[in-house]
């Protein structure tokens, strides 16, 4: 068998298995989710039912109460791995760490981040955002959820077999996404306003293909530092 195909077998296998440890631990996901749905329909109970001030607030709010759920699950992604041995074989392994760690970042946003894409048309409601505000957030939401994935592996991996990891993972994390916090409701908000969205778009793009490229590599040499 040639390298193409072995990496990409690698890669799929270890995507695969945390899609089905997902499956088997759905209580995970509906915690994100739950939380979720939470954070984001307090708001408008909180503020009152003034329509302009809901359809302002509401890019911040989603987006914020997404980066906060996702954050609930990521101190797992490293941490079950390391308690059963699997962590320790997977240094051990002829494919690249790196590409393995992509497979579980990968996992991880199917199980946590793309679920909020999809339930976020449904709490926009909650805001009288329009219909085409509405597509707006959900495009941004799948540029930028990937990217809170990607930064919040390297977190993981840095904080993995520690005490209090959680806690430390959000200090981490929560710093380097706020720049995709900015352009994922600035996109909105530029909507609503009549303005152009393309720069965001554009620069949302960017820090995907940033963290594609770097947090793989970046996090695998976290782990490697974690695990000596």
């Amino acid at each position: 068998m040639s390298a193409k195909p072995r990496l990409l077998t690698g890669l799929m296998v270890v995507l695969r298995r945390d899609l089905r440890v997902a499956l088997r631990r759905r209580s995970d996901t509906l915690s994100t989710l739950i939380f979720f749905v939470m954070v984001v329909s307090l708001f408008p109970l909180g503020v009152g039912p003034e329509p302009q001030l809901l359809r302002t607030m509401a890019p911040g709010v989603l987006w914020v109460a997404a980066m906060l759920a996702s954050m609930l699950s990521l101190p797992r992604l490293f941490a079950d791995d390391h308690a059963d041995g699997t962590l320790e074989q997977m240094l051990l392994s002829t494919h690249p760490l790196a590409l393995l760690v992509f497979g579980k970042t990968m996992a991880h946003w199917v199980g946590s981040g793309l679920p909020l894409v999809l339930l976020s048309p449904v709490l926009a409601l909650q805001f009288d955002l329009s219909a085409s505000a509405t597509g707006v957030l959900v495009l941004s939401l799948l540029l930028g959820t990937p990217i809170l994935s990607l930064v919040g592996s390297m977190g993981a991996a840095l904080t993995v077999g520690l005490r209090g990891s959680s806690v430390l993972l959000s200090l981490l994390v929560l710093p380097l996404t706020i720049p995709v916090l900015i352009f994922g409701a600035g996109a909105v908000e530029a909507h609503t306003a009549g303005l152009g969205v393309a720069g965001h778009f554009s620069l949302l793009g960017a820090l995907l293909i940033v963290g594609l490229l770097a947090a793989p590599w970046v996090s695998a040499a976290a782990l490697r530092i974690s695990m000596e």
